[in-house]
């Protein structure tokens, strides 16, 4: 079976010149990338940098042996599949080494065929680790991610952008508003670039505790905290050779961002409870909906970390920008529903395409897809009309039913002189509307009005005479 573009290299442990030269050549006709090293610690050290996806190892080196270059593997990657090769008469070295965890064995001399075939079905379990990791948590986000659809010009050239963006290894930061698709421009990049046949790995970082952000992008060793029972890998590791998505990396706590920022240069960390450095190849696209330039002049964020994320920065214009797209969406996501729901296809009518090209949608394409959904699932013929929708409330209006605007609230504060002496008269402000609230609605009664403000009875007294509310 020819190897995959997204497999990792081999690394091949020989202390013999020749047969080491021979195997080289044998897997790399078969397609396979090859790593080599002559002893236990030039195997080590190319274990910490090259990041293989399987071991093939002499058990007797000249230096250190087989035993010592597989502990080695395994502490580093318990998931590592390892091969050892022995001679005929060593056939219980052999044994042993599988019991210490190595997942196969070749007896000398060897025969590329048999090699081939066990550094296959190693990669094939190598793959299987990695897959059923990204599915579980695949299958813990939301329904698959609609396609980008749109013929907006601001569209088609955030498009050509993302293109030429995709095809370098820069990091890239999306940048726009809440809903307006960020992960799935993310997607795209990934999906462009040559990194497309290695995994896609997601974190949203301001959906996880502070506390738990670290090891979630690090992973972290046994016993590195109380309930660490096992090691764990991190986002970084699982999006090896492949992209790393930060979303809302504008929420990433600052205890953490020069971790990331030193992990974005590097290339390397370490994982959380560790000591030992880990080499990653790993392509970072980050989103946030904030304003991280005025982050950064606040203080807020570091600005080193933002200039390493906006190499390649792309906006996402919001959907009230592009009304000429919304149309196109809402036809798009009732096809798609229709199916899902298994329901005859439905028209949507004039007045209702109105409506929602007159629609603000603040919440943006993941407010329209919400929309449609709902409305899919009240039809109940084969028009979709205006009264399947609920475009009068929520986190948009329509400018038509709108409420007129009102005025500022702040307009009628005395803001004048230093910010202690506005402070002050605001503060003596709320205090005198919440006491006169608390003793109309206690009929005047200081007793009850002192507990309705949850305060003594002796400071009432004395704020309401400071106050002339007596």
């Amino acid at each position: 079976m020819a190897r995959r573009v997204s497999d990792p290299p081999v690394l091949l442990v020989e202390d013999k010149d020749s047969l080491r030269a021979m195997l080289r050549l044998a897997l790399e006709t078969q397609g396979h990338e090859v790593l080599e090293a002559r002893d236990q610690s030039e195997a080590i050290a190319v274990l910490r940098t090259g990041r293989p996806g399987v071991v093939l190892s002499d058990l007797r080196l000249s230096e250190g042996d087989g035993f010592g270059v597989l502990r080695a593997a395994k502490e580093l990657d318990p998931d590592m599949p390892v091969v050892v090769m022995t001679a005929y008469g060593s056939i219980q070295d052999a044994v042993a080494a599988m019991k210490e965890g190595a997942l196969d064995f070749l007896a000398k001399p060897v025969e590329p065929d048999h090699l081939l075939l066990l550094v296959e079905r190693a990669m094939s379990q190598r793959r299987l680790v990695s897959e059923n990791i990204l599915l579980k948590e695949e299958l813990a986000q939301r329904r698959g991610a609609p396609q980008i659809v749109g013929e907006d010009p601001r569209l088609k050239q955030l498009l050509m952008n993302l293109h030429r963006a995709a095809s370098s290894d820069a990091t890239v930061l999306i940048e726009g508003e809440s809903g307006t698709g960020k992960e799935l421009f993310a997607r795209a990049v990934h999906a462009l670039s040559p990194r497309a046949d290695g995994p896609f790995v997601a974190i949203n970082c301001a959906a996880i505790p502070e506390t738990l952000l670290e090891t979630e992008l690090f992973g972290h060793e046994k016993g590195a905290f109380t309930g660490a029972s096992q090691r764990k890998p991190g986002k970084f590791e699982l999006a090896h050779r492949g992209t790393l998505f930060l979303d809302e990396i504008g929420d990433l706590p600052l205890t953490l961002q020069a971790k990331i920022l030193r992990s974005l240069e590097e290339k390397q960390f370490e994982r959380v409870g560790g000591t030992t450095l880990l080499h990653v190849d790993v392509r970072v696209v980050a989103a946030t909906n904030r304003n991280l330039k005025a982050a950064v002049a606040a203080r807020q964020y570091r600005e080193d970390l933002y200039f390493r994320l906006s190499v390649f920065p792309i906006t996402v214009p919001p959907l009230r920008d592009r009304p000429g797209d919304i149309p196109l969406l809402a036809r798009y996501f009732v096809d798609r529903f229709c199916r899902e729901m298994k329901k005859k296809p439905l028209i949507i009518a004039p007045e209702t395409l109105e409506r929602l090209v007159a629609y603000s949608w603040r919440g943006n394409v993941r407010e329209l897809q919400n929309c449609i959904e709902r409305a899919v699932i009240l039809s109940d013929g084969d028009v979709l009309q205006p009264r399947h929708f609920n475009l009068t409330s929520g986190l948009g209006e329509s400018p038509a039913t709108a409420p007129p605007e009102t005025q500022n609230p702040w307009d009628g504060i005395d803001l004048s002189g230093s910010l202690a002496d506005a402070s002050k008269r605001v503060l003596a402000d709320v205090e005198r509307l919440k006491y006169s609230k608390a003793l109309a609605e206690s009929g005047g009664n200081g007793t009850r009005a002192a507990e309705l403000l949850q305060v003594p009875m002796r400071q009432f007294t004395a704020r309401v005479r400071e106050l002339g509310l007596s």
